[in-house]
Order: C-alpha cells, then structure tokens, then sequence
C-alpha cells in the first residue's frame, strides 16, 4: 500500500481517537459542575477498557469466517500476534488500531445517558461486557463479512446490486449505542431532580468545544476507511460530513424559534451532532444536496425527539437517545429513499429500504434487549446506581475525590466549595 494511503490511515485513527475526548468535554459542560470530573472518567474507563479489549480479542471476533457465523473467534489472532507477524503487518495493524477507536467511542456514547448517577466501577463491568457481547459481533454482522453486510444476498439474491448501505455506523455504533442508552435509563430509573432544571448545561463554552472536536474528528470518522480504497471517494465524504452538520444546525435553531424560544448555542452544537450522526452511513452514498436535505430535516426531528424525554418519563441525561438513536435511524432510513443508484428517488425500488430498515431495526433490538439483561444484572448484584445522597452530595467528590472546579481559599490543603455552590445556583 502506498505511503500516502497508510498516512491518511494513521491521521484518521488519530482524528477518531480524539473524538472520545471530544465526547467527554461535550458531556461534561452538559452536567452539573459537581459531576464533570464523573461524566468524563466514564469517557476515559471506556478507552481504556474497550481499547485493551479489542487488541486482546474484539479485532478477532469483529471478523467472521461464514456470513452464517454470529462473531468471530476471539483467539484467531489473539493479541494480534498473528498481524504483527504477518507479511501485512503494517496495514493490518493499522485497519485493527482505526477499528478500535469506533468501538471504544461506541461505547463512550452510551455514558451521557446515566449521567448524574452512575457508580464508576459499575459502568466499567458494563463497557466490557456490552463490547464483547454487542458491539463485537454487530461490528462483524455489518462490516466483518457477517449477515448484515450479505443481507441483500439473503434476500434477492446472489447477483442483487442491492445490499445494506452503513459506511460509516449508522447502525454499528450510532443505533447500537442509542438502543443501549435508551435500556440504561429504563435500568437506572430517573434522577431524583429530574425536570428541565437539571438538565441546564453548567459550562457552555465546554459543549462548544467538545462538539468541535466531534466535529473535527468526524472527518477521519467517515473518510477514514478511504484510505484501504486509494483515498477514491474522499472529497464526497468530506463534504457531505461538513454539509449535513452545517444543514442540521440550521434545522435545530429553526425548530428553536419555531417554539418561541431563542437560538441557543448548545442547541447549534446538539443540531451539528445530530447531523453528524444522519451522514455517517450515508456519507458516500448521497451527492451533497441531498445530504444538506438529510441535515436539515435531521436536526429538525432531533430537536423534537430529545423533547420527548419529558413527555415520556424516561431520564436519557444527555439526549442521548434522542441524538444518536434517532439520528442513526433518520441516516440509515433516508437511503432508501435517496441513495445514489439504489433509492427510490433514483429509479431504485422498495428493495433498498427495506434493508436498511431490517438492519437499523435488528440492531436495536439486539442492543436494546442485551443492554436490558447486562444493566439488570449489574444493578442486582453489585449495584449500578449511587445512592440518592451521594447523588444529591455530587459525585466527583464521592467516587473520584476531586472537583472539576476547586480553587483555593487561602488555608492550607483545603479548596473551598463555594465556586461549586455559585456554579449550581
């Protein structure tokens, strides 16, 4: 492979490894000042965890031999002994190391959803078993040769020119990581001052600059793979990525005012990730209209569905469900309708959306269902929730020792709380 595809691999994992600390200054300006250090330990426990993880044994199982298989064998290349020793090492080691960082943000996702009172070492039991029994083998059914990438196949066909469109994880990372969040919560049960009062970010310009940094490392997160293709369809990608976001801030702001609010700017970073998340699958399977349509209306619906949390009852913190869940799905269905050669705005037939709707539909029930069964488990035995009062007290303090916000007040080894206190009024 030439030098110029295996250094736009290498810059690519970098942009998407730094996506998961981008998610952790998004979610931390979200939540209260005394959970920040809290709600970003939960981002940095599932790097960690999940990148051993998946060098041990996810790489293996994220591959399959057969599309009939359910997930590949875990000690296939255990360790990845066998790539570092192969005559591709370098190419090998490097699609492994970029696969890694689409499980480990997966994961890292699904943390904004049990914001404000979830036990640390609790939620570090769930990121590994969630890992190996979700998102290892949905990474092989869509992108390792499993049954969803031969769905068209199955269906009409051997010779069929139609087959489930997700470039990039519409359904592998996006669905997968909203029906998991959306299982959580019903696990978890509701914040004892859950309202739209709790909800108030603390720290503004922290979103800010955690969406931009999603931002930023989006464009390795969609165009990354280009770099096993000679780098064919990059400009496509890179401009449908920037256009569907742009598109969607747009539409959340409209939706903003339409509502006789104002336009806010952690609704401008919340429309830019919602439209991020329409185009991952369909990044290099839209022209870029279309792509700006696929923006527009996703921030519009997003900016609805994060809404639905207060009629509904159900305490998704930071709107996970309603982002990523919602907007994984808006992607995924839009194909159907205007992918390009498939859809049936281009002379397609019905065939393409119903696979798309089988795959987004499979995976969030599976997700949803494992996620219920582990988050029960977790909960019965050792205990996922803190305590109502170590809740109320803040977390950081509690489990992490340390505020996100302590300043000294002049007496020796000691920070006073007041910040904290003016932060939070």
């Amino acid at each position: 492979m030439d030098t110029g595809s295996i250094s736009w691999g290498i810059t690519a994992t970098a942009l998407v490894l730094l996506m998961t600390p981008g998610v952790a200054f998004f979610y931390g300006g979200l939540v209260k000042a005394t959970s920040v250090v809290s709600m970003m330990m939960l981002s940095i426990g599932a790097l960690a965890l999940v990148g051993v993880l998946w060098i041990l044994v996810g790489a293996s199982m994220s591959i399959v031999d057969s599309p009939g298989d359910f997930v590949g064998d875990p000690f296939a290349d255990f360790a990845l002994t066998s790539s570092a020793g192969g005559a591709n090492a370098n190419a090998d080691l490097l699609g492994a190391a970029y696969g890694a960082t689409f499980a480990i943000i997966s994961v890292s996702l699904i943390s904004g959803a049990i914001a404000d009172r979830a036990r640390f070492s609790s939620w570090m039991g769930f990121a590994g078993l969630w890992a190996l029994v979700v998102y290892f083998p949905v990474a092989a059914w869509v992108w390792g040769g499993g049954w969803i990438q031969h769905l068209g196949e199955f269906l009409y066909g051997e010779h069929t020119a139609v087959e489930v469109i997700d470039y990039a994880g519409g359904t592998a990372v996006h669905i997968n990581a909203g029906a998991a969040a959306l299982a959580l919560t019903l696990v978890l049960g509701k914040r004892h001052d859950f309202g739209r009062r709790s909800s108030r970010p603390h720290n503004v310009p922290l979103v800010l600059l955690g969406a931009s940094l999603l931002w930023f490392g989006w464009i390795g997160f969609n165009a990354g793979a280009e770099w096993l293709n000679g780098l064919a369809g990059v400009g496509l990608i890179v401009t449908n990525t920037i256009g569907a976001a742009s598109a969607a801030i747009i539409g959340w702001l409209l939706v903003e005012r339409g509502k006789g609010g104002k336009p806010t700017a952690v609704g401008s970073a919340s429309g830019a990730v919602s439209g991020l998340v329409a185009i991952t699958p369909a990044c290099a399977d839209l022209t870029p209209g279309w792509s700006l349509l696929l923006g527009l209306l996703t921030g519009m619906v997003c900016s609805f569905a994060v809404e639905m949390k207060f009629r509904l009852g159900f305490d998704d913190t930071l709107d996970v469900v309603g982002i990523h869940l919602v907007g994984g799905l808006a992607g995924t269905l839009f194909l159907g309708f205007f992918a390009t050669g498939t859809g049936l705005a281009f002379g397609g037939d019905i065939r393409q959306l119903v696979l798309q709707a089988i795959a987004g539909g499979a995976v969030l029930v599976y997700s949803f269902t494992l996620t219920w069964v582990i988050g029960v488990v977790i909960e019965k035995t050792v205990g996922f929730r803190l305590a109502a009062a170590q809740e109320a007290a803040g977390i950081d303090s509690h489990v992490h020792g340390e505020s996100a916000y302590a300043l000294d007040d002049g007496s020796p080894g000691t920070s006073s709380s007041a910040p904290i206190d003016t932060l939070e009024s």
